[in-house]
């Protein structure tokens, strides 16, 4: 079996992961890891959305690759495949047991959080390139600047350490950061854990939609692929997929869209929060919902649907790439 992933020492670090866990139920199957170089690790300095978002800057390219049939599976960061289109022929075939998914603040030597948190972020730089991390930072810390802050998980650590300049969309440069918000789980899995300084409650910054999710996706009839994914497939990531994923479809949310959604299971029953923020994180909307765990897109089309009732749709729409 031949699976794509991006180049970066995390995405190699998830699909081997899944190599591990396929040759574990099924020996008999050899894997290649097949690996890409996406127009978001080749360009470090735009903003996503020249890409075509998260999808066309990580996705599409190993995507195409699956659909051609080159690949057989692709390993995508279920955060990073976009939520508010159609992927026609392929199939989320396996959801690997959920990391924790929360996000947290990883500082620069000399740098206090106590500092930051007693002057509400004034004086300090935050890096971050997603929309959403810069809502919630600027509702943690009203005064802080937010900066444009690109890069592979471990090269965003060592920018940060090394006091780099970031180059900015526009021209210019901005920076050097102080501190980074950062997915909790991709830093525990490239050995950058003791990093953290502080773990940020959902109830403090709401994860992102799939945030520590791993996501193989096939050919829809590609059965033997299917069969063999259905393996190492967790059922309740699975759910969880389905539920949160429904609310980016219900929003019809890009990438440039600050939308947060996480569900968690108890028993049979399932609860999922979602948010809807404006980019200086000023306007915000939640929602939480519970339902049965095993209808779990009735349940993130309710959330989306009373978020759009709240007045999501105006707070997305300046958000949106002009025609």
């Amino acid at each position: 079996m031949r699976i794509g992933t991006r180049k970066s020492v995390m995405a190699l670090a998830q699909t081997e992961d899944i190599a591990q866990r396929l040759s574990g139920v099924a020996p008999e199957l050899g894997i290649e890891i097949v690996r890409f170089e996406t127009t978001g690790d080749s360009d470090q300095t735009s903003k996503l959305l020249v890409h075509g978002g998260k999808g066309g800057a990580f996705v599409a390219a190993i995507r195409a690759a699956v659909t051609s049939g080159r690949l057989h599976a692709a390993m995508h960061s279920l955060k990073d495949m976009p939520g508010n289109e159609d992927t026609p022929g392929l199939v989320i075939a396996a959801t690997l047991p959920r990391d924790p998914p929360t996000d947290a603040l990883v500082l620069r030597s000399g740098v206090f959080l106590e500092d930051i948190r007693r002057s509400r972020g004034k004086g300090y730089r935050i890096g971050t390139n997603a929309v959403r991390r810069a809502a919630y930072a600027r509702r943690l810390f009203p005064d802080i600047e937010v900066i444009h802050f690109r890069g592979a998980a471990d090269t965003r650590v060592r920018k940060l350490d090394n006091r780099d300049m970031q180059r900015l969309p526009g021209g210019g440069e901005a920076g050097p950061a102080d501190a980074l918000i950062m997915a909790r789980s991709g830093l525990e899995r490239i050995g950058l854990g003791h990093r953290i300084a502080c773990e940020l409650a959902p109830s403090q910054v709401l994860p992102a939609v799939g945030q520590g999710i791993v996501a193989v996706e096939c050919a829809v009839n590609d059965w033997r692929t299917r069969q063999y994914l259905a393996l190492i497939d967790d059922p309740a990531a699975h759910l969880s997929c389905d539920a949160e994923r429904e609310v980016l479809w219900i929003l019809n949310g890009h990438c440039n869209s600050p939308i947060a959604g996480y569900s968690t299971i108890d028993g049979s029953q399932m609860t999922l929060t979602a948010s809807v923020l404006d980019e200086a994180g000023r306007e915000f909307i939640e929602v939480t919902r519970s339902g049965p765990a095993s209808r779990p897109r009735e349940l993130g089309r309710a959330v989306g649907l009373e978020l759009l009732h709240k007045g999501a749709a105006d707070i997305i729409a300046p958000t949106r790439p002009l025609p």
